[in-house]
Formats: C-alpha cells, sequence, structure tokens
C-alpha cells in the first residue's frame, strides 16, 4: 500500500473523533437522537477545522444501516464508501469548479430520482461561496423545498460571500480553530501510533504554528518527521525529535519558517542556512 500522509490517515471516522468543535457534535447528536433532521446544514470556518471531516461523518450517521445513528460502524462498507469519497448516495462536488447555473441545472433534475441504497441523498458542496449569484439564485426553490430524501450540506471558509437568501434556508455550524493544547496532544498521539519521540515543546510548537488548523499541523509534522530519519533506519523503529531546552516562542518562530519558507529571490546561501535552523529541535542523527 502506498504511504499515505498524516492528516488523511487520521482524519476522524466518527463523531468522537472530531477535536475542538463540541459545540457542533453534541447540536448533531442530539438531532440526529431527537429526529430532529434539517434539510440543509452551512459548516463555516477556517481551513483545517473540520468542515469536510464533519459533513462525512454526518452523511455516515445519515444514511448507515439503521440510520439515522450515532453510534455507527466507520468500517461499515457503506460508511467506507462514504469516507473514501464514492458513495452513490453522497455526492461531493467541488464549488470552484462547478459553479455555474448549467451545474446547479443539473444537480436540480437529479434531487428528484430516490438514493440507491442509502435513506438519503446527500449534496455536499465544497467552498459554496464559490458559486455565481445565479447558481445561487437557481438553488433557491430546491433548497427551500427539496424532497424528503435530500440533505445538503455546504462547507465554505468566506459566509459573507454567500447570499443572506441561502444561509437563511441551513443550519448554520461554526467550527472554530482548534485550540493548540488539543492539536498538540493530538500529535502526541500520532507519534505513539507511527512510533517516533516527539518531545512536548516541540509538539507544542507544531500546533502553535498551525494556527488552529488540524491540517496543517499534521502536514507540518509528517515534513519533520521526514527530516528526521535516521541515516540507519535499520538499526532502530524510533524516531526522535526531542531537543536540548528551546524557549517555545523560539521554536514557534522556527516552525512558522516551514509554513512560509523564504521566497526563491533570496540566496542559496541564506536558505541553506534556514533549512538548517528552522528544525533545529530535531534530534541531531
Amino acid at each position: 500500500m502506498s504511504y499515505q500522509v498524516f492528516a488523511r490517515k487520521y482524519r476522524p471516522r466518527t463523531f468522537a473523533d472530531v477535536l475542538g468543535q463540541d459545540h457542533v457534535v453534541r447540536t448533531l447528536r442530539n438531532a440526529i437522537e431527537q429526529e430532529r433532521l434539517a434539510h440543509a446544514y452551512l459548516f463555516v470556518g477556517p481551513r483545517g477545522t473540520g468542515k469536510t471531516s464533519t459533513a462525512r461523518i454526518l452523511s455516515k450517521a445519515l444514511n448507515c444501516p439503521g440510520g439515522p445513528m450515532i453510534d455507527f460502524d466507520p468500517d461499515d462498507p457503506m460508511c467506507i464508501e462514504i469516507a473514501e469519497g464514492r458513495a452513490l448516495d453522497v455526492l461531493e462536488i467541488d464549488g470552484a469548479s462547478n459553479n455555474g447555473v448549467e451545474q446547479v441545472r443539473e444537480l436540480r433534475d437529479t434531487v428528484k430520482f430516490a438514493p440507491a441504497s442509502g435513506r438519503f441523498k446527500i449534496y455536499y458542496i465544497d467552498e459554496v461561496h464559490m458559486l455565481s449569484n445565479a447558481a445561487f439564485n437557481a438553488l433557491l426553490k430546491t433548497l427551500e423545498e427539496p424532497p424528503e430524501h435530500v440533505k445538503f450540506i455546504f462547507a465554505t471558509t468566506e459566509p459573507n460571500k454567500i447570499l443572506p437568501t441561502i444561509i437563511s434556508r441551513c443550519q448554520r455550524f461554526d467550527l472554530r480553530p482548534i485550540p493548540t493544547d488539543i492539536i498538540a496532544a493530538h500529535l502526541q498521539h500520532i507519534a505513539e501510533e507511527e512510533n517516533v519521540k516527539l518531545d512536548d515543546a516541540a509538539a507544542w510548537a507544531i500546533a502553535k504554528g498551525a494556527d488552529g488548523g488540524m491540517r496543517d499541523a499534521q502536514s507540518m509534522m509528517d515534513q519533520l518527521v521526514a527530516f528526521a530519519v535516521p541515516k540507519s533506519p535499520r538499526k532502530t523503529s524510533s524516531m526522535s525529535l526531542a531537543s536540548p531546552p528551546v524557549k517555545r516562542s523560539q521554536l514557534s518562530s522556527r516552525v512558522s519558517w516551514i509554513r512560509n519558507p523564504p521566497n526563491h529571490s533570496r540566496s542559496s546561501t541564506n536558505s541553506s542556512k534556514a533549512v538548517r535552523i528552522s528544525p533545529s529541535f530535531l534530534a541531531k542523527w
């Protein structure tokens, strides 16, 4: 099996896996238990806070065998198909590349068809703010009174670009930046699973540099683990990111270099120095 990056390998699979969004998880769980399901949901938040993951988990809860139910089996074939984005009844649409009236008209033509195997036909539109005003207007009537078997889930980082008439037809959930301590703890969990020794200060620095985005933190850690691979991997199965004591402010500034590396206009000499300095809290192999 080909290598899978941390952001995909450790993606949340159930409501219990969603970190830092307790208010969203609690509301969705209660709505499912009480059978108070809305026909349209809007997830708003910065990148890497779990909008797509939450949408897929909600889709699993709605379309799992015997659902809707909150305690579904993530290893069920239907749930696996939804998680991998290949379920027939859960259509994931990229709003950036399907933002015209014609695409919305095609969507309107398909909502009348019953789901193939699940209870609901779910339309998930990512970056929905990229739809044109004409496309939004074409969606209004269907969004207001969709068939009983249809659910809409929208996600966006820029809700100010969505028409108020669209927002008023949805239940809006604002996903917050994930707290630094939660990200750091999750990085330690990943380190344990991957047999990597991660110093607490290093985990905190990576989490701080991610600015509340779990995906950014996982991507940075992926890169740092690759940097710290030992020269003789057969001799040891663990890798250490530990280091002598360093101030957290210094660690954060060095991690920020990894997120925003210097541009190519700088000299090669300066760039090479930056490469050696920025991950200085890694073990000296």
